[in-house]
């Protein structure tokens, strides 16, 4: 049988609560000797602390609640990443709940971390431009709070409390600008899903772009579908007959971009022959991709690393937002316009 914390205290030859003390981490009325003590016989004894009782003892676990969209996803595992870098020094564990864009379940993966007591609370991953789950979400944030819990978020959630968050208006603002000095004019827009706060940001960032040299971006060459790799072709604006067509595209989601870009090449569309692509989110099999596709960089670990620093940051009390840069990053699937 494990030891516990009762053969510890014999084996020391101390009181329960002399070792109980010690192997909690306080030194309070306790003597460097006896401390030695304690430790020397949890050693030779093996013992292993009950993380489920400290938690009781607590009201708070060691252990860190990350809740992202899909961790399978390249941008959300690097996110991880990062978050694991920081915390692993620390003795926490890192509990990660798979959303899949499903705002019930948030909620539902919200209630059960606390219940399970976490000591923090990440979100990864856009808001929700939607009244009710919003407020849903706050009073769950709000309550956690109150009874001790730290949360952080990464990306544009619109509820108070720390929050690290990409420049996605402004690496897609900076997608506009660099489509316009390849002298394009005629542009296609893939968007995601309306109500998802990434979507907005990126979209009106482009939109500024593109208002700041004058052009305007007509409706009906923006094209919606879901943020996934089947979005991607499911969205890929390729008029009929004489119509007019997009010379780029833009993409501003990684596995819409890939799809996308899927679709071109199985309907003889050439890239960046025929037609320029460029995605948003920088993940490693972009520049593996023929042509290698052009996008904006996030710093997906730097966002975990720094969200999570938040969150453990048990000594500043005023929420703090802080912006991270993107960057455009040039590739081969983006051309200029006299070069068709």
């Amino acid at each position: 049988m494990p030891a516990t914390l009762s053969d510890i205290a014999r084996h020391a030859g101390v009181s329960l609560a002399t070792a109980s003390r010690v192997l909690n981490g306080s030194n309070r009325g306790v003597t460097p000797v006896l401390r030695d003590r304690v430790l020397l016989a949890a050693r030779e004894l093996e013992y292993v602390p009950n993380a489920h009782a400290q938690a009781l003892v607590k009201a708070r676990s060691s252990m860190i609640g990350v809740i992202v969209h899909d961790v399978s996803d390249p941008y959300f595992s690097e996110i991880v990443r990062g978050i694991q870098r920081v915390v692993s020094d620390a003795g926490q564990l890192v509990m990660i709940c798979n959303s899949y864009r499903d705002p019930a379940r948030e909620l539902e993966y919200l209630a059960l971390l606390r219940s399970q007591r976490v000591q923090a609370i990440v979100m990864a991953g856009s808001g929700l431009e939607d009244a009710a789950y919003h407020q849903q979400f706050r009073n769950h944030i709000d309550s956690f709070v109150r009874a001790g819990g730290r949360a952080a978020f990464i990306g544009r959630h619109n509820i108070s409390g720390d929050a690290v968050i990409p420049d996605n208006r402004g690496g897609a603002r900076e997608v506009a600008r660099v489509l316009l000095s390849f002298g394009h004019r005629r542009i296609g827009v893939i968007s995601g899903p309306e109500l998802i706060t990434s979507t907005r940001d990126r979209l009106d960032g482009f939109v500024e772009g593109l208002c700041e040299a004058g052009i305007t971006l007509p409706p009906h060459q923006i094209v919606t579908a879901d943020f996934s790799r089947d979005g991607g072709p499911a969205a890929t604006p390729i008029p009929p007959g004489q119509a007019p067509r997009p010379t780029p595209l833009f993409a501003p989601q990684r596995t819409m971009a890939i799809g996308a870009l899927a679709a071109l090449r199985a309907r003889d569309r050439a890239v960046p022959e025929c037609i320029s692509l460029v995605g948003f989110d920088d993940i490693p099999m972009m520049r593996d991709l023929t042509p290698a596709l052009s996008t904006v960089h996030v710093p997906m670990m730097a966002l975990g690393a720094r969200a999570i620093e938040m969150a453990l940051d048990e000594h500043h009390t005023t929420p703090r937002v802080e912006y991270l840069p993107t960057e455009m990053i040039l590739r081969a699937s983006t051309a200029l316009v006299h070069e068709r």
